[in-house]
């Protein structure tokens, strides 16, 4: 069965431990997905929840197409849709566990912050951070996840479900209390415990 014909927070548990690819020009950047978040219709916290609009549009879209969104009027994250057409939901990729290209991720993230050391920890711990080390950029807005430069790569083995921590999500206001963040228990690459 396809990963992405899962419910939306079933997707978001079951990324976990799969590989983000981006093949740019640049090179090639991956990391194990360790953190996601799941965002359903029904959520006030999310972007679907009033109507659809040209900014949301992507969530929109059938199971696996990437919705690349700006917070703070300066950062971006990116998401993947999860549910059938016309059903605005999806998962935010949260953090990963550099595996490759990390050369570039760190000039990437160097060239998007002040600071002057960027350890391999800091590299992907949050959804902005992994956005900037990957090179991903709202141009990849519709894309889909399987059949673009940005991919998803399957897992050498499965995490079992007692070394998946279920808890609250993070940096939202409403819907924070909803068990709908997911992380590698003792990930040191998670963005916070």
């Amino acid at each position: 069965m396809n990963l992405l014909d899962s419910d939306t927070l079933s997707v978001a548990k079951n990324l976990l431990g799969y590989t983000l690819i981006h093949e740019s020009e640049e090179g090639v950047t991956a990391g194990i997905i360790v953190e996601t978040e799941g965002y359903l219709q029904d959520d006030p916290a999310c972007h679907a929840y009033r109507r659809k609009s040209e900014r949301n549009a992507p969530m929109f879209g059938v199971a696996g197409t990437i919705y690349v969104y700006q917070i703070y009027g300066m950062y971006f994250c990116v998401n993947i849709s999860t549910n059938q057409k016309d059903v605005g939901e999806a998962v935010l990729i949260r953090a990963l566990e550099p595996t490759e290209g990390i050369d570039l991720m760190t000039k990437r993230r160097l060239e998007k912050s002040k600071s002057e050391k960027m350890g391999l920890k800091n590299l992907c711990s949050g959804p902005s951070k992994l956005v900037q080390a990957m090179g991903i950029h709202k141009g990849m807005n519709d894309w889909h996840i399987l059949k673009s430069d940005l991919k998803i790569a399957f897992p050498p083995t499965q995490i079992p479900d007692n070394e998946i921590i279920t808890t609250t999500r993070i940096g939202i206001t409403q819907g924070a209390e909803l068990p709908y963040r997911f992380y590698v228990k003792g990930n040191k690459f998670v963005s916070k415990f």
